[in-house]
């Protein structure tokens, strides 16, 4: 008997996650791969787009029909995300010319950034495109490519993001969604809705750059070239897809103004719906959202799953082995470690600027700190210090939304960092925020999915997605603690003020 399916596929920074849902949202079947990331140089961070982005959308693909034994027929549509912002040169037939440059965790570009702020005039760029640049802006990227690598330059017809590259290849169609466009500082204008031919003048012509459209759309069918590739039949409908983040927060339900997510990934990524299209703060990034006649606050955090993988790998080797012989998850046993250390960590502070930071400070050339330690701490204060250092981050980030206006009244957390109660808890003691946990955590790859079955006609519209989740759970600030994490918090956004002209010092040493 045939069934009717809907596919979602998304490539993470460290892992590709898939899943077939039914038309009332029921999950069939999910799949993971991991894949690492490429740091050939300190501040650069790149992935292979061949073998990791296509190469995991094909393998998940085929995986996932296998897993659930249904036929290709089955799938009925198909929806991609993947992180981003990137940038890949590729040519004319989708090949790629290098590696992917990465997001904000690739600060390669501080040079450009300085150099494009001087030539355009840093105020003129916030108010043409909304946005500051940063390590998160792509421009600046294709402009060190076409000062260091002019050969992989002049060959590229195309300059995408990791989405544009998978659509590419299963539809033969080079776009890109509204919502990822707005992320592509400063060459996107998010009110008119197009590529800014001034703030591309001398950087790369926009020619090159994708068409526009919305996530929920169709790209185009899958060609007959990547249904052998990846196992789905010719034909399926695959629509424009987006950023990882973008989906993450569609798929637990962030849709109307006031409704934030933070996804604790292996960055710290917080999407605000707003109607206010000139809410924005050079701090902040600003884009339209994932369907027409909406926009949001976007901010980020340079490190989080990234973090708490180093602390694991760095300090817990033998917690690694002891899983990999069949013993406990080395997180869960690190966790319950932080557990038994007190509110505070003892006193230690993490800044989490272990690969520059982006939002709030927006300084590439930060470096991350361990603070105050003594004779007396243990791992499991200096994880829980991790955690908490993270969620001092975040406290920063709610402050600032609410300082220009724009306070979240409903937060949805999502991401594998919900599978630690120590630092869920963690963020809403130091924030004074509750948190609500969706029931289905599948992640960004659900909410492909989500738009896959809004394409097709599934679903009449996007608080549909509510529907698909059902109630989940809410994580309580503890008042009793809001005494011991004030003075620390000021602590922490203290040291970063006292310190940052020796991280830079650093940073200009090559460190």
């Amino acid at each position: 008997m045939s069934r009717d399916l809907v596919m979602g596929i998304d490539v993470g920074t460290y892992e590709t996650k898939g899943v077939l849902v039914t038309a009332e949202g029921a999950v069939v079947a999910t799949e993971v791969k991991a894949h690492t990331i490429i740091f050939p140089r300190a501040g650069w961070a790149e992935h292979n787009a061949e073998s990791t982005w296509w190469g995991d959308v094909a393998a998940i693909s085929k995986a996932l029909l296998a897993t659930a034994g249904v036929s290709p027929a089955d799938v009925k549509g198909l929806g991609v995300s993947a992180i981003g912002p990137d940038v890949l040169p590729m040519d004319e037939n989708f090949q790629p010319l290098r590696n992917g440059i990465l997001y904000g965790v690739d600060t390669r570009a501080v040079d450009e950034i300085a150099e494009m702020n001087e030539r355009f005039g840093e105020d003129y760029i916030f108010n043409a495109c909304g946005n500051a640049l940063s390590s998160q802006a792509t421009a600046p990227k294709i402009l060190w490519i076409k000062k260091n690598e002019p050969e992989v330059y002049e060959k590229a017809r195309w300059f995408v993001d990791a989405t544009t590259f998978i659509v590419a290849r299963l539809t033969g169609r080079v776009v890109v969604d509204h919502f990822s466009a707005g992320s592509h500082h400063p060459s996107y204008d998010p009110w008119k809705k197009e590529w800014n031919e001034e703030l591309n003048d001398g950087i790369v012509e926009t020619s090159r750059l994708p068409e526009l459209a919305w996530s929920h759309e169709i790209a185009g069918e899958v060609t007959a070239w990547a249904a052998k590739e990846t196992g789905l039949l010719e034909g399926t409908p695959v629509t424009v897809g987006t950023i990882d983040a973008g989906a993450e927060s569609l798929s637990v339900g962030v849709t109307q103004p006031g409704e934030m997510m933070l996804m604790y990934g292996s960055t710290i990524f917080m999407i605000q719906v707003t109607d206010n299209d000139q809410a924005r703060d050079k701090r902040l990034w600003v884009a339209p959202y994932l369907f027409p006649g909406t926009w949001c606050l976007l901010a980020g955090m340079a490190t989080s799953g990234a973090l708490t993988r180093w602390f694991r790998d760095s300090f817990a080797a033998e917690l690694v082995a002891a899983e990999e012989a069949g013993g406990e998850p080395a997180y869960a046993v690190l966790t319950k470690e932080a557990g038994e250390s007190s509110p505070g960590a003892g006193g230690v502070i993490v800044l989490p600027y272990f690969s520059g930071e982006r939002t709030p400070i927006n300084d590439p050339r930060a470096k991350g700190m361990i603070f105050g330690l003594s004779l007396t701490h243990t791992r499991g204060d200096l994880f829980r210090a991790t955690l908490e250092g993270m969620g001092h981050g975040i406290k920063q980030h709610v402050d600032m939304f609410t300082d220009i206006g724009a306070p979240p009244h409903t937060i949805q957390a999502v991401g594998g960092g919900t599978k630690n109660p120590v630092w869920l808890q963690g963020v809403s003691d130091i924030s004074g925020v509750p948190q609500q946990v969706a029931p289905l955590t599948v992640g960004a790859s659900y909410g492909d999915a989500f738009l896959a079955a809004l394409a097709l006609g599934w679903v009449s519209g996007p608080e549909a997605i509510r529907q698909w989740q059902g109630t989940g759970s809410v994580i309580t600030p503890n008042a009793d603690l809001a005494d011991t994490y004030a003075p620390l918090h000021e602590a922490y956004t203290g040291l970063y003020q006292a310190t940052k002209d020796q991280m830079h010092k650093l940073h200009e040493l090559g460190y």
